[in-house]
């Protein structure tokens, strides 16, 4: 039983290769064979090994494990593979779940259409040779970028272990680019002493134009007691043939993962990747104008178009412009695809880079070399030396085109392989949105005569009005890609609730389309509450510091749903209550959860709720939901700010 709990110390830390080690010294005693191959499972997944996450999966599904996300991240997992067969029926098994959540429920759907056009992905092939670089070793080479003759890369080489894979430490390194590109071998050296960290990663490396500024990502500085990664980017420039101690950049956001940065043809601009919030979906692609005096514009988002409710990543801007990057989010053969976008008449266009570029598994961090015919990559695909290997592509020689890869022309209606046309007309998809409301419980019952207001994202300024039939539902509505939505549901002897709806990551790429008019309707189903007295909820991933009592900002985005929802019911009155957990003594717990509530309560005031629609009450570990709570998750379920309806 201790290797499982030592297994779960681990895992909770993001010391996955650790906890890999103590859930198979569990799985050997027979522990909790089920939970303990799903979390062996989870841990090579979030360490970025899913092939071997495959059988383990299948262990816990087979078992009856009940995690709701468990069977995606099992197709998932298996469409790395390249086993697209059995993914699809995965994915289409875990779309038909009862408990699925919906936004996996929509992507799963996503997946198998996605997987349907594979073939056709696999027909893009470019006219290009790869060779897998000699310099390559069984550890992580990846993220090249070219520096005069010399390819600067990330390499795990360091002497210090990273425990989330049992790997050694990123670092940049540098060597000699070969007479013969694709032969370029021998001992990398270290990049820079000034730039080393002997315990931080250093990774993907970007140089200016003129090659004077670095500017690269680094992570697990030790800022954080776990090991989930802290990525920020820093810069450090070349005086005088000496690169300098390397500075933050004001660009990051504290609470996010912040990497893969590249410059424009100019210098600029910088392109980077983030996971803040606000964006489009898992990790996006900003940009930041840099001025004459070397400071920062605000980072902007590059928008729906290329963003996606997947990960984006590893931009790399062309001689021309044109922009080359990574996602998991557009469709492709596996996990990171390489993908082009292109922009024509104000129009973007995204283009999968096909075969050999893209494989099952993840491809990404495209430059070019010397023209726009060769250049260097980063995979981990099957038959490489280890982990991210380095590739080198080259066009033939006698080739003309002047990009490596044949792109079919996004406006030439009269080409047959354009995915945009068809019989010489540009495909057109119209989407609607339609639902049901529910009323919640173990057994939800369609609600008639509720309304569906649907509003902008932005504003209460109403674009339509549907009500309920007996059955429960609406619609349909006419949405616009890219845009985002509100539907807020009244009905009476209800809490009027507020459902966001966003377009980003639904519209139809033009290689699922197969004829010219397309229709199609997403379905939303909305549970509403019953408005009644003493009703309890718990406001989800409210959390505060070690005995501190002042709003975060992640609970203040929890607490700005409370806000709404007393806005949108301006007769509901509520007592807001904190609970603590049982680690110290009654009393200090007492007033600290009195503190913590009457601070939530100052916080929704601020909002604009007036002070007698609240009552703030702390009732310290008094109200235990596990009286004997021994694990970091039982406390955290004991730690929780509550509201519950005292009239309306």
């Amino acid at each position: 039983m201790q290797a499982y709990k030592d297994g779960q110390k681990k895992f909770a830390n993001g010391e996955y290769d650790l906890a890999i080690k103590g859930f198979q010294k569990a799985a050997e005693a027979n522990i909790e064979p089920v939970q303990t191959s799903y979390l062996i499972a989870e841990s090579y997944r979030l360490s970025n090994r899913f092939k071997e996450a495959v059988p383990y999966y299948k262990k816990a599904i087979d078992g009856g494990i009940t995690n709701a996300d468990a069977r995606f991240q099992y197709a998932y997992a298996l469409k790395t593979t390249g086993d697209y067969a059995d993914a699809s029926a995965q994915f289409s098994e875990f779309a038909k779940g009862q408990n699925a959540p919906q936004n996996l429920q929509e992507r799963a759907l996503r997946e198998v259409e996605i997987i349907r056009i594979a073939d056709r992905l696999k027909a893009t092939k470019m006219e290009v040779e790869l060779k897998d670089l000699p310099l390559n070793t069984a550890g992580a080479e990846f993220a090249p970028t070219v520096l005069g003759n010399e390819l600067v890369f990330s390499s795990s080489k360091k002497e210090k272990i990273y425990t989330n894979n049992g790997q050694p430490m990123l670092g940049l390194y540098k060597i000699n680019i070969a007479s013969d590109p694709g032969n370029t071998q021998g001992n990398p050296v270290l990049f820079s002493q000034e730039v080393f960290a002997p315990e931080a990663h250093d990774a993907s490396p970007a140089f200016s134009p003129d090659g004077k500024t670095l500017v690269f990502a680094r992570s697990n500085t030790g800022k954080k007691k776990d090991k989930s990664p802290d990525v920020d980017l820093y810069m450090s420039r070349n005086v005088s043939g000496q690169w300098t101690a390397p500075a933050i950049l004001p660009i990051n956001d504290s609470l996010a993962w912040d990497g893969s940065p590249a410059f424009s043809r100019d210098g600029k601009t910088l392109y980077f990747a983030s996971n803040r919030a606000g964006g489009v979906g898992g990790i996006d692609i900003y940009r930041t104008n840099i001025d004459a005096s070397g400071r920062f514009s605000r980072p902007v988002n590059m928008g729906k178009d290329i963003n996606t409710v997947g990960d984006d990543m590893f931009p790399y801007v062309a001689e021309g412009g044109k922009l080359y990057f990574a996602s998991d989010g557009h469709p492709g053969l596996g996990k990171l695809d390489l993908f082009s976008a292109t922009r024509t008449q104000g129009v973007i266009t995204i283009e999968n880079m096909g075969l050999p570029f893209n494989s099952p598994q993840d491809d990404f961090g495209l430059v070019f070399y010397q023209n726009l015919k060769k250049g260097f990559f980063a995979s981990n695909r099957d038959g490489g030396k280890g982990d991210d290997d380095i590739y080198y592509f080259a066009a033939p020689e006698e080739e003309d085109t002047t990009t490596v890869a044949k792109h079919n022309d996004p406006n030439d209606p009269l080409n047959p392989n354009n995915p945009n046309f068809i019989n010489g007309k540009r495909k057109v998809v119209r989407y609607f949105l339609a639902g049901t409301v529910l009323a919640n419980g173990e057994t939800p019952i369609p609600i008639d005569s509720a309304v569906v207001h649907i509003l902008p994202d932005t504003s209460d300024t109403q674009i339509a009005e549907f009500p309920t039939a007996k059955d429960g539902k609406f619609g349909k509505q006419p949405v616009e890609e890219g845009k985002a939505y509100q539907l807020l549901v009244q009905r009476k002897g209800y809490i009027s609730k507020r459902e966001p709806f966003s377009m980003s990551g639904r519209n139809i790429p033009p290689i699922f389309l197969t004829k010219e008019l397309t229709d199609t309707t997403f379905n939303v189903t909305i549970k509403l509450d019953k408005l009644e007295l003493n009703k309890t909820f718990v406001l989800e991933n409210i959390y505060y510091d070690l005995n501190k009592y002042n709003i975060r900002p992640d609970a203040a985005v929890e607490l700005d749903k409370l806000v709404q929802i007393l806005k949108d019911n301006p007769t509901m009155t509520i007592e807001l209550s904190s609970h603590t957990d049982a680690r110290a003594t009654d009393a200090y717990n007492m007033t600290l959860s009195q503190n913590r509530a009457e601070s939530a309560v100052a916080y929704l005031n601020s909002k604009g709720i007036e002070a007698d629609r609240m009552e703030a009450k702390g009732y310290g570990e008094r109200e235990l939901i596990v009286p004997n709570a021994k694990t970091e998750e039982e406390h955290q379920r004991n730690r929780r700010t509550e509201f519950t309806i005292l009239s309306y």
